[in-house]
């Protein structure tokens, strides 16, 4: 036995270049630590400090809509160029380029679109696959891709044949808002232009591949901006969430393998594939990389549609590019950061808050579709997420009892607290009642729901206990007269 151990330990030694003896373990640290990161691996960020985007470095240059958004204009400004060597290039390029941008998901929930995509390739079993950009956009507060199909329709139209490219998809449907009619003319004038330019249709771009891309419209309803019910509605039916699995990547629209994108992750592609994806991934912080369409509405005096670099601070967004506070720094209230769905952050949290993914994560709170809410103090916070409830409480599909139910009982009460009816230990209740919703259902919308109670809840619980205080004090003062 003692001479088996000897064996064993000088089975595990080697000796160095240097002629001393070191472990192999060792040796095996020194051989692989140095290996080169896999293909699509985003470069490593240096930078320490983001915003201030230079115009150069802009992926959407007509977003205010000062030039022609036709063909003719597009081509001026770099669109559809050298898109046929993109194709060509395959569909393995293209996801790796996309992966090695680091582009997550500009819809929400932040996905890694290179991942996605690569979902989809895989060999067929016969069956199409398709590609889906979700263009409802119902989000309160939210309007950034209404711009993108508005004025830059034509980024829009050739990210779908990239991003159908790199999928394999035979064909993209853009499932747009009802209410979007000016978008909706804009973009399917777009494609017919592009179709007539031959660069869509049979042997799009010259690069022997076929691809057609069409428009349906939705009918208002905030709930087909969930994929599965987007899917559901695109097949004629009534637009209500999937259970899942199976996941769209395995069966989608006309049970066909599909990926859905929202607009801007689609229309930043073409720009990704054309400079590259360690350009892209310059922008913004690890894991957040790019740049980013930002909305920003409420008390500020210049609302705007801006596209800045991610991680930017959001104190410096919103005085940079939104004109600042009505009343100044000193009288903001809230931010809501990411559209209405996420929840409340106080003045105090704004200051320090990091506007990308995992900085919104850390303060409780997220990026969402990064439409900024600003309210200053002059507006009342409790009929403010009183409000929300009822717009989450009207959409909701019904399908799934802790929404149709809860939402409409979290609605109830949320009413009763602007009054300033209730008793301080209804609070705990509500909050209670909003984790019991949360993440109890098919779909996202729940969550949506409860999230801004408990941001409400969890910064401006004093606010609500005051006017419940306050109306037991009218209350008493009315018996006193009375008497």
């Amino acid at each position: 036995m003692k001479m088996a151990s000897v064996i064993v330990r000088c089975s595990n030694l080697a000796k160095s270049s240097g002629g001393i003896i070191v472990p192999i373990n060792s040796l095996h640290k020194q051989n692989y630590c140095n290996k080169p990161p896999p293909p699509g691996t985003p470069p490593p960020q240096t930078k320490t400090t983001f915003g201030k985007l230079s115009d150069e470095d802009r992926v959407f240059t007509n977003l205010y809509g000062r030039h022609e958004w036709r063909l003719k204009g597009a081509l001026k400004r770099g669109d559809w160029y050298k898109t046929k060597e993109i194709l060509c290039k395959g569909p393995d390029w293209i996801i790796n380029e996309v992966k090695t941008s680091g582009l997550r998901g500009r819809g929400g929930a932040g996905f890694p679109s290179g991942m996605k995509w690569s979902f989809m390739n895989k060999p067929g079993d016969g069956r199409p696959k398709y590609l889906v950009v979700n263009a409802d956009e119902g989000e309160p507060g939210t309007c950034k891709d209404r711009e993108i199909m508005r004025h830059d329709p034509h980024k829009l139209v050739e990210g779908c044949l990239i991003a159908g490219r790199a999928i394999g998809a035979k064909a993209a449907y853009i499932y747009i808002r009802g209410e979007f009619y000016n978008e909706a003319s804009n973009l399917q004038v777009a494609i017919a232009e592009a179709y007539q330019a031959g660069f869509l249709g049979r042997n799009a771009c010259c690069s022997g591949y076929d691809f057609d891309v069409f428009v349906q419209r939705g009918a208002g309803a905030y709930i087909c901006g969930e994929e599965t019910a987007l899917i559901e509605s695109i097949e004629g039916k009534q637009g209500k969430p999937r259970l899942k699995p199976p996941f769209p990547a395995d069966v989608g629209v006309f049970g066909c393998p599909t990926t859905v994108n929202n607009v801007e992750t689609i229309a930043v592609s073409p720009t990704i594939c054309r400079r590259g994806g360690a350009w892209f991934a310059s922008f913004g912080r690890t894991r957040n990389s790019g740049t980013k369409l930002f909305n920003i509405s409420g008390h500020v005096n210049n609302p705007c549609t801006v596209e800045e670099e991610m991680s930017v601070p959001m104190k410096e967004l919103i005085e940079k590019h939104a004109g600042g506070i009505i009343g100044g720094w000193d009288n903001l209230l809230g931010v809501i950061p990411g559209g209405s769905s996420t929840p409340v952050i106080p003045k105090s949290v704004c200051e320090k808050a990091i506007m990308d993914f995992d900085g919104l994560v850390a303060v409780q709170t997220s990026l969402g579709t990064a439409a900024l809410i600003v309210m200053n103090k002059q507006t009342d916070i409790i009929k403010a997420i009183a409000r929300l409830s009822t717009f989450y409480k009207h959409e909701s599909c019904g399908q799934c009892t802790p929404c149709r139910e809860g939402v409409d009982w979290m609605n109830k009460i949320m009413w009763r607290f602007v009054e300033g009816k209730g008793k301080p230990e209804e609070i705990d209740m509500l909050w209670e009642l909003s984790k019991e919703i949360e993440g109890h259902t098919i779909c996202a919308l729940a969550d949506g729901a409860a999230w801004p109670v408990q941001g409400l809840i969890r910064h401006f619980r004093p606010e609500i206990e005051a006017r419940m205080n306050k109306y037991k004090e009218d209350k008493i003062d009315v018996k006193v007269e009375r008497c």
